[in-house]
């Protein structure tokens, strides 16, 4: 069982998402999970069905059993899928930013807020994969504090950070970040998304006991 900040896979490879050979089926899967983002944010795994996530899609009914095996496993690879656009919509900017690494975080939080404020979804639906697929669920968390790790033990090893992070510090500064979109991404349509960053990031240059 994997420990700690390493990362892991999901380990259900018969799960995870398929790969369409066509641009047609590539818009056609991409169609359907964007329909199940939609209709298990609202309405929860439970209450939603293959038919109205079809529906929603506008594909045919048979067209979804040629991309997913099942509603569980359409579920599982949209945990897959979501994890991966957060962290593509992140890296770039993670990139491109030519400051301290804590600048960086700043910017990738700030990344994060804003896709948080036009996925509010992904709360729901991360929070159900702890209970409908829980492997895909812990790697979202894990993979995710385990590139935060990787970061600032870089940037420790260049002389930037003074004490060796350790994993603690990494779920910290990710549970800040998650917790943060949700108040300010989800609850506070809003919120000036640049200074909750620039506040957070303070804290982390800073401390709080200075």
């Amino acid at each position: 069982m994997p420990r700690g900040g390493k990362s892991v896979d999901a380990v259900n490879p018969a799960l995870q998402l398929r790969e369409p050979r066509t641009d047609r089926g590539r818009r056609t899967q991409r169609a359907i999970l964007d329909a199940a983002a939609a209709e298990f944010g609202e309405k929860g795994f439970h209450e939603s069905s293959i038919v109205s996530i079809t529906i929603r899609a506008g594909v045919a009914l048979g067209s979804f059993y040629t991309y997913f095996e099942s509603k569980e496993a359409l579920f599982t690879a949209l945990v897959q899928d979501m994890s991966g656009r957060v962290r593509d919509h992140v890296a770039p900017v993670l990139t491109g930013h030519s400051g301290t690494v804590i600048e960086a975080e700043g910017a990738a939080l700030k990344a994060f807020l804003e896709f948080a404020r036009d996925h509010k979804e992904i709360y729901r639906i991360i929070d159900e994969a702890e209970f409908v697929a829980p492997d895909d669920w812990r790697a979202h968390y894990v993979n995710t504090a385990a590139r935060i790790l990787e970061r600032l033990q870089a940037a420790h090893a260049r002389g930037e950070l003074a004490a060796e992070p350790d994993e603690a510090q990494a779920w910290a500064i990710m549970g800040m970040n998650v917790f943060l979109g949700l108040r300010f991404g989800v609850m506070d349509p809003a919120a000036d998304l640049a200074e909750v960053a620039r506040s957070a990031n303070r804290m982390l240059q800073s401390g709080l006991g200075g």
